[in-house]
């Protein structure tokens, strides 16, 4: 069975995007976007891929990706029906009303579902759980791992990597990387 992992960025104080949703100032720093493209290229929108100098690089760890409105929003405001054309997509949202492009699956039914079936399919890639905090949330049950990319900077408001009820969910660290830039990237497996 395949794993679903939630690999996400993070501030110091635990939010994914501001307010607004932007996630523009986190501070991504050369050394970071190395190990992104070396390491996890097919996390880069295929849009910018040949900007991060991955082009076409094979998927390393994912074959799907699944997210909520709001992590999809900022392609679809920027024109992009399909930004992880690499990818099989599942935008999970009961208020968006259709997608334009057939590569992209609109669920509007249970998340927790949606990830058990793709989880119990044969593959040698995992799930992708891209955000936000909400399906996070709901999904948290189903969560296997996470990889988190802490940031150097305190944000103050915005959108929490977890936005749900209170229910504390144990995980433990598996591995950890430092990088020049004061970044981080952490593994959690589910304890």
């Amino acid at each position: 069975m395949r794993k679903l992992v939630y690999y996400v960025g993070v501030s110091i104080d635990g939010y994914i995007a501001g307010p607004d949703g932007s996630f523009d100032f986190f501070p991504l720093g050369e050394d970071l976007a190395g190990w992104i493209g070396a390491n996890l290229p097919e996390t880069l929108p295929t849009h910018a891929r040949a900007h991060f100098g991955v082009g076409n690089a094979a998927n390393k760890r994912f074959d799907t990706v699944v997210m909520g409105l709001g992590t999809y929003r900022p392609a679809l405001d920027a024109g992009i029906a399909s930004p992880y054309g690499h990818l099989r997509q599942y935008v999970v949202s009961s208020t968006l009303g259709g997608i334009a492009d057939p590569a992209v699956e609109l669920v509007g039914r249970d998340p927790v579902a949606l990830v058990r079936a793709l989880k119990a399919e044969e593959s040698p890639f995992d799930v992708w759980l891209a955000g936000g905090g909400t399906l996070a949330a709901a999904v948290l049950p189903e969560i296997d791992e996470l990889v988190i990319k802490s940031y150097p900077i305190v944000v103050g408001d915005g959108i929490s990597a977890f936005t749900g009820a209170f229910g504390p969910t144990a995980f433990t660290p598996a591995h950890r990387e430092t990088f020049a830039s004061g970044s981080t990237v952490t593994h959690y497996a589910r304890t």
